[in-house]
């Protein structure tokens, strides 16, 4: 009996990390040198995945809370370094435009060091959450698998309209680029 549970529970490990080894990766640039996603984002015109992220009070903010309005997630590594500085402050710009629509930034980012940010950067009309203690990097398939930057999520930007249907989404090709702030803004007011 003891040998089929040792079997059974070998079979199933075997079986799992089949089909982990088998997940459609992704591949982006980090400064020209190629990083693997978990996956590829989510497909247009498809539900966009569920999630509970932290916001910068140490609370849990779900997907369904900002549901009948626009949503542009901003995805990126870090606050911390200069481009994904800039997305924050280009989006936060033109959030203040848009009507029904909210700009969540998410990143690995701790709370704390979010809320520091957008302090001490005037950055208000958007809101910043963390991916610290979630799933959001795999569901949307930016979390990094390789590299110094296993763990971090991608620079990557999804729109989900107010049903709830994805309608435009940007994996940026290279981590160092901004992303198409054009395109995402125009899906909006398309």
């Amino acid at each position: 009996m003891f040998s089929k549970v040792i079997f059974s529970t070998l079979f199933c490990l075997s079986a799992f990390s089949f089909a982990q080894s088998n997940k459609a990766t992704n591949t982006v640039l980090l400064k020209g040198e190629p990083v693997r996603t978990y996956s590829k984002l989510p497909a247009i015109n498809k539900p966009a995945p569920k999630f509970t992220l932290t916001d910068v009070n140490m609370n849990d903010q779900t997907l369904d809370a900002y549901k009948g309005r626009y949503v542009i997630l901003n995805i990126f590594p870090s606050v911390d370094t200069g481009v994904c500085s800039a997305s924050v402050h280009h989006f936060n710009e033109e959030a203040a435009n848009l009507p029904n629509t909210v700009v969540l930034c998410v990143s690995k980012d701790l709370p704390f060091a979010q809320k520091r940010f957008c302090g001490a950067e005037g950055i208000d009309n958007v809101v910043m959450l963390s991916d610290f203690r979630s799933d959001f990097g795999w569901n949307y398939g930016v979390e990094m698998v390789e590299s110094s930057m296993k763990g971090l999520l991608s620079r990557a930007v999804v729109v989900i309209d107010p049903s709830g249907n994805i309608i435009y989404e940007e994996q940026v090709p290279d981590i160092s680029q901004e992303p198409n702030y054009a395109a995402a803004i125009q899906a909006v007011k398309s």
